[in-house]
């Protein structure tokens, strides 16, 4: 076991750390935007990079790999090593990873730049452990909510965003606004963000680790490569079989090893294990909804429910939604905070499943489309402000970044599943329209309903996770239940702001 142990930490004067939750935010959406810069791009990668189709849908799946291999690694770093350390570290890789990819068109080097970028997924974490640490009880809950919600505020911003410069300027643009934010993102840290004063003992867990690494990376390459290389092909069901039996011998390991790199005994109490599964859950039904709206508006007018629309105007489809997801994030953590976070999960879920029956039913209208998406939008909005509060309750204040690093893995493996089943139902649901093959309307109807099931199955997750009320499966070591969430004593400076 691991515990909590203050160290000297750095502080910010008391004006300065009132800026801390906004700077934690905007490094957090600049790396959700990383995850979805190349979307708008990828039809045209071919004829820019001289790369095939396949090789260019890497520059997607290496971002989504590395993502999930280190937000749970790092997390486990900041915590022992200081999590604004890491974070200046994430922060790095990523303007590195962007600057490789502004000056480069050959597809080995883009995919090279995409997984540095991938890697700072790792910052909503160790920003949500950061806030933990440093802030006033009573300004927690609240910017928690704030910095779980920039992964999907990011995302919807980031589509139009990227759509605009794709369609107006060269295409490496995105790559140098990338970097900028980057190198801003940075200073930005350097100059407000305290480190941490709470560490976590032992040591670092090298064999835990490089299996985590090894399971994380079978598993998801079966998922996100299965519909081309064929379910059933060796290839994928050999990945599968590999990454079962090292998933076996890891955890068979991690429950013997004094300082694991996932402490499995404390991810399995059903208040940690339920929260995680309803996050999977959520990203795989957010997902669905980034997906497919901006590709159903382009469909051409010939299939007969298509829209023919710009790539410009199908991201902007999605901006009603990001902007609903920033002005939500306040009432969330007011769900929470008088009700608990389960019912503030319950009632994301529910609002993400009636938007999804929106859509179902309003899928010819172009602001029809954007109302059920801004309504889906809404729905996660509220879901992932709550994930970090449940999270936090249940678990150690010494384990704060890994557990919310492996809350945001799993969010991050529901949206790979939602791809790849996406892709499968686009690709398998066709028919022939003005000579070209296209999805029928009732394929994206049958994700609709599908991304419905998984929103109604993570309320029944969150229905089945312990009672918000006090004296039920009571955390250990600076989390109290009910809701609420222990923090060490502020720093001066965050004493300063109070």
């Amino acid at each position: 076991m691991t515990s909590a142990e203050p160290v000297p930490g750095t502080t910010s004067g008391p004006a300065r750390s009132r800026l801390v939750v906004p700077v934690l935010a905007f490094c957090g959406m600049v790396v959700a935007v990383m995850q979805t810069l190349v979307v708008p791009l990828l039809p045209h990668i071919p004829e820019l990079t001289g790369a095939s189709a396949g090789a260019a849908g890497w520059l997607v799946t290496v971002t989504l790999l590395t993502g999930a291999v280190f937000t749970p690694v790092l997390g486990r770093v900041g915590d022992m090593y200081g999590k604004r350390r890491v974070l200046l570290a994430s922060l790095g890789v990523l303007t590195l990873g962007s600057a490789l990819c502004a000056v480069s068109s050959d597809i080995g080097v883009l995919i090279a730049g995409r997984a540095l970028q991938g890697t700072a997924l790792a910052v909503i974490p160790l920003g949500i452990s950061i806030i933990r640490d440093e802030l006033p009880a009573e300004r927690v809950l609240p910017s928690i909510a704030l910095m779980s919600s920039t992964l999907g505020i990011g995302a919807a911003i980031g589509l139009p965003l990227a759509a605009v410069v794709t369609d107006n300027f060269d295409w490496h643009t995105m790559f140098w606004a990338s970097a900028a934010l980057g190198l801003l993102d940075l200073l930005l840290v350097l100059w407000i963000v305290p480190e941490s004063a709470v560490r976590s003992r032992g040591r670092f867990d090298v064999p835990g680790t490089l299996g985590l690494a090894a399971l994380l990376a079978g598993v998801l390459l079966a998922i996100t490569q299965g519909s081309g290389w064929g379910w059933t092909s060796a290839l994928t069901l050999g990945l599968l079989g590999a990454s079962g039996a090292v998933g076996l011998l890891w955890g068979w390991y991690e429950l013997r090893t004094p300082s694991p790199i996932t402490d499995l005994r404390v991810s399995a109490r059903p208040a940690v294990l339920l929260t995680n599964v309803a996050a999977l859950l959520v990203g795989f039904s957010f997902y669905a909804n980034s997906l497919v709206t901006a590709q159903l508006v382009q469909e051409p007018t010939s299939t007969g429910y298509g829209l023919g629309a710009s790539i410009v105007v199908s991201g902007v489809c999605l901006l009603p939604g990001g902007l609903a997801m920033v002005a939500l994030s306040p009432l969330s953590a007011r769900i929470s905070a008088t009700y608990g976070p389960r019912t503030a999960l319950a009632v994301g879920a529910v609002v993400m499943t009636l938007g999804y029956v929106v859509r179902f039913f309003t899928s010819h209208s172009l602001w029809l489309i954007v109302a059920g998406a801004t309504v889906v939008a809404c729905g996660t909005a509220i879901a992932y402000s709550a994930l970090p509060a449940l999270v936090m309750r249940a678990v150690p204040v010494s384990e704060t970044a890994s557990a919310n690093g492996l809350n945001t893995l799993m969010r991050s493996v529901g949206q790979a599943c939602c791809s790849a089943v996406v892709t499968a139902v686009l690709a398998r649901v066709t028919f022939v329209a003005d000579g070209r093959t296209a999805p029928t309307l009732h394929a994206y109807l049958l994700i609709f309903l599908i991304a419905a099931g998984a929103a109604l199955a993570a309320l029944v997750a969150t229905l089945l996770l312990p009672s918000d009320r006090p004296g039920r499966d009571a955390p250990r070591d600076g989390a109290r239940p009910g809701g609420t969430v222990t923090v060490p004593p502020p720093t001066s400076a965050a004493r300063g702001n109070a």
